[in-house]
């Protein structure tokens, strides 16, 4: 056979997107994080998520996807978007801690500009830097970006552009945006759907980061695997077809890549730790803070105090009924966190809760005592396994019917660097080689 005709059958093999790649100035990659989906909801056959289900059939996915610790809602996109651990890029709450000057000594702080937050390159600084478009709906640690494109924040403003463009057209009201923290959930979460959807028709960013926060919701304040989060479920599954039906609408369909992903799953708890009142039984009433995250709680020390205290306080929270464990320095290195010493942010202690078991601030009552109402809770530390996240890949560049049992979440930026075109030398993920055509 004839190499020219060798070539012709070759190249009829290989996908289009292959044989011509598109620039990524002419494409676009969507992200869109749904908070608080567990990688475990896909075990049910049963889970009403169609548009979900058929970007998994048309593209690729993983089982499970590791989040770093803590487990919770910023920490996890900002290694997401940055591939690095807390400890570099300065997110352990949904915000920044700072100094209060007087009890608590430590507040978080999530209104500070995205680049006194964080503290690591992140895949839409280097995409803009490329001088491609970005844009950004209801992400987070990402106020005032300078990099970002196009923005509809997460509490938005009848003077912002987006905002603005969208009132001309009658797509919301200047009343809805003024009253957005007042909207439910349900009804945020379609307004922001709404921005993202205008975005991508109208300006047909490079990058678009999407952010929904129904689910999380849902399952704290009814659990997960309830009829509730079935049904919040179902929801973002039909706010997702209402995104790739703008992309079909703006006639990116054959250039766009679009990434599910989410932050951390969910665990059922029926009992809450109060460490606070467990300290004062052993006698400390001083020189500590605890900060809970659910599953964990951040334990911080007076630093003239911290050699005297950390041992009677390890004593004392190990002790508590639903305590797990109490981890120092000398474990953090496996958990992923700094050294105290050198990171002002990072707690002097870490307790970890049981299964059942979610820490709280709560005043009063005894150290462990039932709730109500079985709520759900993140927090816990990642080797969990109803910890683990979703990551789903379709579209432009994805290869159908790639199946990996595990990514972790830090593969997801050196992944869009990749489709991106742009490079995240900080990152300590790997490209997800075996999603890509």
């Amino acid at each position: 056979m004839r190499l020219p005709l060798l070539l012709t059958l070759f190249a009829a093999l290989v996908p289009l997107s292959a044989q011509n790649p598109v620039p990524a100035k002419n494409r676009m990659v969507v992200v869109i994080s749904l908070d608080g989906f567990p990688a475990y909801a896909f075990d049910d056959p049963n889970l009403p998520a169609p548009t979900l289900r058929k970007l998994i059939s048309d593209g690729a996915w993983a089982r499970r996807m590791t989040t770093v610790n803590p487990s919770v809602t910023w920490p996890n996109h900002t290694s997401i978007v940055t591939g690095v651990l807390p400890g570099e890029h300065g997110l352990f709450y949904n915000g920044s801690l700072t100094a209060s000057g007087t009890p608590p000594v430590h507040k978080v702080e999530p209104w500070i500009e995205k680049e006194k937050m964080v503290h690591a390159v992140t895949v839409y600084d280097q995409a803009q830097k490329a001088g491609l478009t970005t844009a950004q709906v209801d992400w987070v640690a990402i106020h005032k970006a300078k990099t970002i494109t196009w923005a509809f924040e997460e509490v938005p403003s009848v003077d912002g552009v987006v905002e603005q463009e969208m009132i001309a057209k009658g797509l919301v009201t200047a009343r809805e945006v003024e009253q957005f923290r007042q909207a439910n959930i349900f009804r945020r979460d379609q307004i922001w759907a709404d921005a993202a959807s205008y975005i991508i028709r109208e300006h047909k960013p490079n990058l678009m980061l999407f952010h929904m926060l129904s689910l999380d919701s849902t399952h704290h304040t009814y659990g997960p695997k309830t009829l509730a989060g079935t049904a919040a479920i179902a929801f973002l599954d039909g706010q997702v077809a209402r995104i790739l039906e703008a992309i079909r609408g703006a006639g990116m369909t054959d250039r766009t890549t679009v990434i599910i992903v989410s932050d951390h799953g969910f665990k059922k708890y029926s009992k809450q730790i109060r460490l606070l009142p467990a300290l004062a039984a052993a006698g400390i009433t001083s020189g500590v803070q605890v900060i809970p995250e659910g599953g964990t709680a951040m334990i911080y020390l007076d630093p003239a105090r911290a050699a005297e205290l950390a041992p009677k306080v390890s004593a004392a929270i190990a002790g508590v009924e639903g305590v797990t464990q109490v981890a120092g320095p000398k474990e953090f290195p496996s958990l992923g966190f700094p050294d105290p010493a050198r990171d002002p942010q990072m707690a002097h202690l870490v307790a970890a809760a049981r299964d059942g078991y979610a820490f709280t601030n709560t005043p009063g009552g005894a150290a462990s005592t039932e709730v109500p109402q079985i709520g759900g809770s993140h927090g816990f530390l990642n080797s969990e396994e109803d910890m683990d996240a979703i990551c789903i890949a379709s579209g432009y560049g994805i290869k159908k019917g790639a199946t990996l049992d595990r990514v972790r979440n830090l593969d997801v930026a050196s992944t869009l660097a990749n489709l991106l075109g742009v490079k995240l030398p900080d990152s300590k993920g790997r490209v997800i080689s075996e999603f890509l055509r």
